[in-house]
């Protein structure tokens, strides 16, 4: 039986104060992989599946439909988000795919000239508990990170990927000089992993990818009403001492449609009107805070 720890910080959470006194630390994640989706017309064995609707080419065959869909993030999305970042001057972490990187070099500069990290979303869209070795992981991770810092002046230190690592993710991450890794569905807080990185969970529920969802989200205004109703539970957990993070999800081709756009229009306007009461941060300043006063809070 696999070891599995299902303990955590068993019911004590570490003081966490973050930098501008608040107890809660919110980090707004934009997901930057279009181009990076497996498709037939870019050489991959089959095409994605998960779009606006199911697709239903056969196996094998170009689907340009999907192609469109996922386009429409770069062409169109990106630049409603970008413009209500800066409204809004929120901070925020961008996972990026290395190939969406490599044919988008001048978009994924755009994000880094606003001042948001570039963290690292693996080669590709899909898990990476896909690999079957160790030395191909290794080459697409390198291979996307140079990516990335070829594109945008910043070498990432942070990485995510879709659905799961494999059982040497975190080993390589770490050997490539990463700081943090968020596959990590299973706290409030970041700890610390016998790798030597910073573990800082990601949320799956405060994520526009439910609208894609039968069980998800349908109106913007169910997400809106979804992610005040985390913080503000967070906010009442706060007020008894306790400390944590929230990360709220977004991708370009999905929050960037029109009405969808409208929750994230009003969330990130609700989190700019909360001021001191949370800390919006960066993923990668929430894990080097962490790490700076939490030596000890190890799980």
């Amino acid at each position: 039986m696999s070891e599995r720890n299902l303990i955590g910080y068993a019911g004590s959470r570490p003081e966490i104060i973050w930098p501008n006194g608040a107890r809660v630390a919110i980090s707004v994640v934009v997901n930057f992989e279009e181009g990076a989706e497996l498709q037939v017309g870019d050489g991959d064995p089959a095409s994605e599946l998960v779009g606006e609707v199911m697709s239903v080419v056969p196996k094998g065959q170009r689907d340009l439909g999907q192609e469109q869909i996922f386009a429409y993030g770069t062409r169109v999305g990106l630049w409603r988000f970008l413009d209500v970042l800066k409204s809004t001057d929120t901070p925020a972490t961008f996972y990026m795919c290395g190939r969406a990187v490599e044919r988008s070099p001048q978009l994924a500069r755009a994000v880094s000239d606003a001042g948001h990290e570039t963290a690292c979303h693996g080669w590709l869209w899909r898990p990476n508990a896909d690999y079957t070795d160790i030395d191909s992981e290794k080459n697409d991770l390198i291979r996307a990170g140079e990516a990335i810092k070829a594109a945008t002046g910043q070498k990432p230190v942070g990485f995510f990927c879709r659905g799961s690592e494999s059982s040497w993710t975190r080993k390589l991450l770490a050997n490539e000089g990463y700081i943090y890794t968020s596959n990590a569905f299973d706290d409030d807080l970041p700890y610390h992993d016998s790798s030597g990185l910073i573990v800082v969970p990601y949320n799956l529920d405060t994520n526009d990818m439910k609208f894609f969802h039968p069980n998800g989200f349908v109106r913007s205004a169910e997400m809106y009403e979804y992610v005040c109703d985390a913080v503000e539970q967070l906010l009442i957990e706060a007020r008894e001492g306790k400390s944590s993070t929230l990360s709220i999800g977004f991708h370009l081709r999905i929050g960037g449609r029109p009405a969808r756009f409208r929750a994230v229009t009003k969330i990130l306007e609700y989190l700019a009107d909360l001021d001191a009461q949370i800390w919006r941060a960066r993923r990668i300043d929430i894990a080097r805070h962490f790490a700076a006063v939490s030596q000890t809070a190890k799980t």
